[in-house]
């Protein structure tokens, strides 16, 4: 295997580094080590020098106020930031910049690229992805919130949930049902839906970490103008499953990164508390370590399918099953190495609400007990633990499928 980065690439990366040494003070040791109001204070600065470098729209092309970058460098550039301890934007640029813009690129019509990409990238519009319901989580398909033609507008009903910073969101991407006689798979469609309107009630819920991330989000006659399709109606299917793709090869870049930074904060917590000769203790950091390695070998595969345009394949469930109960135990690790002293939480909690701590975060008891709590979590969000086992018993290994329940 070549994992080598070619020329033009390491060019940038060098580029990119200078901006990281010009612009970070001398002192950093990543955004995990501010308290809270400093924090989210440097990460709005820092996203405005992003966005004046072309960073935060590095591939998207020159007419939309990007860079025209390949995806290579996408990746040279978070594994930059990542092992500098800088974010990639604010947290719900995730579903803005990430997700919808690159779907927008991919499907949308040149109204709806010329007038949401420029404010997708100010800030001006904030979004959140409207997927899950209370009865199509890891199932989707099954979703059952509808939208029906109405003159000039579709109206839509339902409920979704699991909606991750819904309550400082602007806009929603909404995938629901616009053909009830079509199969489950068809007859969805990708729709653009304000949220600051009359029918659209969003319910924040407190997750056992104690952060308020999560939302309820229900829809009683919200409204959405009849252009506002992404891919055309009744495509919603495949405009999601593309979507879903979009971080495949960033994350197998950075994920190797956060997760051996956090291994390597561990060690410095079995100091911290005098464990860091006992035997047990120290077989299980080098259980972490020899992961943590694996962990980077799969994401150099992945990356190359990545790169190559492939589609989302068995790999995914691979790697999204792997990090996920890997950081079960990792968590379980660090609340064993400090005893009691896990119960009664002091210092600050993690800033980000789902992975790791930042990088730089100190080695405080309510950092680790909230990423433990966190780490649950990750084996149920995009995709349970059980739904990423059969995905793989079924498409990998060949095994009969799971026997589906009838209605008598």
């Amino acid at each position: 295997m070549d994992i080598s980065y070619p020329p033009e690439t390491e060019t940038f990366r060098a580029e990119a580094r200078a901006f990281l040494a010009e612009t970070l003070p001398p002192d950093w040791k990543g955004i995990g080590a501010l308290d809270e109001d400093d924090a989210w204070a440097f990460a709005r600065d820092w996203r405005r020098l992003l966005v004046a470098r072309g960073y935060l729209s590095l591939t998207w092309p020159e007419e939309y106020g990007g860079r025209g970058l390949s995806k290579l460098h996408q990746v040279v550039l978070m594994e930059e930031l990542a092992l500098a301890g800088v974010p990639f934007g604010l947290p719900q640029d995730t579903f803005g910049v990430k997700m919808l813009a690159n779907t927008l690129l991919r499907w949308g019509t040149e109204e709806q690229k010329s007038h949401f990409l420029p404010r997708i990238l100010s800030g001006e519009d904030i979004w959140c992805q409207g997927y899950s319901e209370p009865d199509a989580g890891s199932d989707l398909a099954s979703l059952t919130t509808r939208a029906v033609p109405d003159g000039e507008e579709w109206v839509i009903d339902g409920q979704k949930v699991w909606t991750s910073g819904a309550h400082h969101s602007d806009w929603i991407f909404v995938l629901a049902r616009t053909n009830r006689e079509a199969s489950k798979h068809r007859g969805i469609s990708f729709l653009l839906v304000p949220l600051d309107q009359p029918g659209v009630e969003v319910r924040p819920f407190r997750m056992m970490s104690g952060q308020l991330h999560f939302n309820e989000v229900f829809f009683d006659g919200a409204r959405t103008r009849a252009d506002l399709v992404v891919g055309g109606v009744d495509n919603g299917w495949t405009v999601a499953q593309s979507l879903l793709g979009v971080e495949r090869g960033e994350e197998a870049a950075t994920n190797p990164i956060l997760f051996r930074a956090e291994v390597e904060r561990l060690v410095e917590l079995a100091r911290l508390y005098g464990k860091d000769q006992d035997p047990v203790v120290r077989q299980r950091i080098a259980w972490c370590w020899s992961k943590i390695e694996i962990m980077r070998c799969l994401g150099y595969r992945i990356l190359t399918g990545w790169l190559k345009g492939a589609e989302p394949g068995p790999e995914s469930s691979i790697a999204k099953l792997y990090w996920s109960e890997y950081h079960t135990e990792v968590t379980d690790l660090a609340m064993d190495i400090m005893g009691l002293h896990a119960q009664v939480p002091v210092g600050r909690p993690p800033l980000r609400t789902y992975r790791t701590d930042d990088p730089g975060a100190a080695n405080s008891s309510a950092s680790w007990s909230t990423t433990y709590l966190i780490a649950r979590s990750g084996t149920i969000y995009a995709g349970t633990s059980q739904v990423q086992r059969n995905i793989l018993a079924e498409k990998v290994l060949g095994l009969p499928r799971e026997p589906r329940l009838t209605s008598p």
